[in-house]
């Protein structure tokens, strides 16, 4: 059973390509967390490995493909505040995420009531 398109009224062909549209912004959002995820889990094992070392131990940093050597101590503040960063971004996300969730699946109720589905 397929739908035309051509038969539907705009409204309704809006709100398809609305349903789209948020489908793929959660497809967005959920690659995003993804990532985020990933750069929170690489600042957890670098804080972890940093956090053995001796605070006077050499430690280097790779920045834009070059390693480059740093003190212990900032390093590992500045993984820590890379992960708070990360971790509130990821909370930003995950709300995000169950709002386009939440609008998506109401949208697909309306549409099915207007499609008579």
């Amino acid at each position: 059973m397929g739908i035309n398109l051509d038969q539907l009224d705009e409204a309704t062909k809006k709100k398809i390509q609305d349903l789209n549209n948020l489908s793929r912004n959660l497809e967005i959002l959920s690659q995003q967390n993804l990532q985020i995820e990933n750069s929170m889990s690489e600042a957890t094992l670098a804080i972890e490995e940093l956090e053995k070392v001796e605070p006077d131990t050499v430690v280097y940093k790779n920045i834009g493909g070059i390693m480059v050597k740093s003190e212990r101590n900032k390093l590992l503040d500045e993984k820590k505040s890379l992960k708070i960063t990360l971790e509130m971004r990821s909370k930003t996300l995950a709300q995000n995420i169950n709002r386009t969730k939440n609008n998506l699946e109401t949208m697909q109720k309306s549409l099915k009531n207007d499609l008579n589905v």
